[in-house]
């Protein structure tokens, strides 16, 4: 009997996990495969993944920086509003733009040289046909320009700065 019992511990054969169900071919003389069996051939499927985290739009607030306005208004048109309605400069007066217009949302500014006298900082708002003046002058920085007016107007109006030039 402990014959018996020392036979079953050190066991005879492969365990039972490792016998083949019958019907199945044997390993001998056939490949065997390099890969997982029972896989479906074909495209293969990927787990799903996240959508990319929502970004910014690369296009920057249009108040933050004043550069040089794509659809308006011409140095002439500020020009002719100052001669007209707004009575700052007179006809016999001869004026060359130094500056811009340069735009930040709807507003503009616009440095004038006007023989004679000093630069002239103008700053305007609206649409180049409905033109407004907001100031006019040798310091346009206004309550209203500080108060109102978009950043990059603030910038070339208020901030001291030596030269003022296009995308400034």
């Amino acid at each position: 009997m402990a014959l018996l019992a020392i036979g079953s511990l050190t066991g005879c054969g492969a365990p039972p996990e490792l016998h083949k169900p019958a019907g199945l071919p044997t390993a001998a003389g056939s490949p065997r495969p390099s890969g997982p069996t029972g896989v479906p051939t074909g495209t293969p499927s990927t787990a799903p993944t996240a959508p990319p985290p929502a970004t910014r739009s690369a296009t920057p607030d249009p108040g933050l920086v004043a550069t040089a306005c794509r659809n308006g208004p011409t140095g002439q048109r500020v020009v002719q509003l100052l001669r007209g309605r707004a009575s700052v400069l007179p006809d016999n007066v001869r004026v060359r733009v130094r500056t811009g217009p340069l735009c930040a949302g709807d507003w503009q500014y616009t440095v004038l040289e006007v023989t004679g006298h000093e630069e002239l900082q103008v700053v305007t708002r609206g649409r180049p046909t409905a033109l407004e003046l907001v100031t006019a002058g040798t310091d346009v920085c206004t309550a209203e320009v500080r108060a109102t007016g978009p950043a990059g107007i603030r910038t070339l109006a208020c901030d001291p700065s030596p030269a003022v030039g296009p995308g400034a």
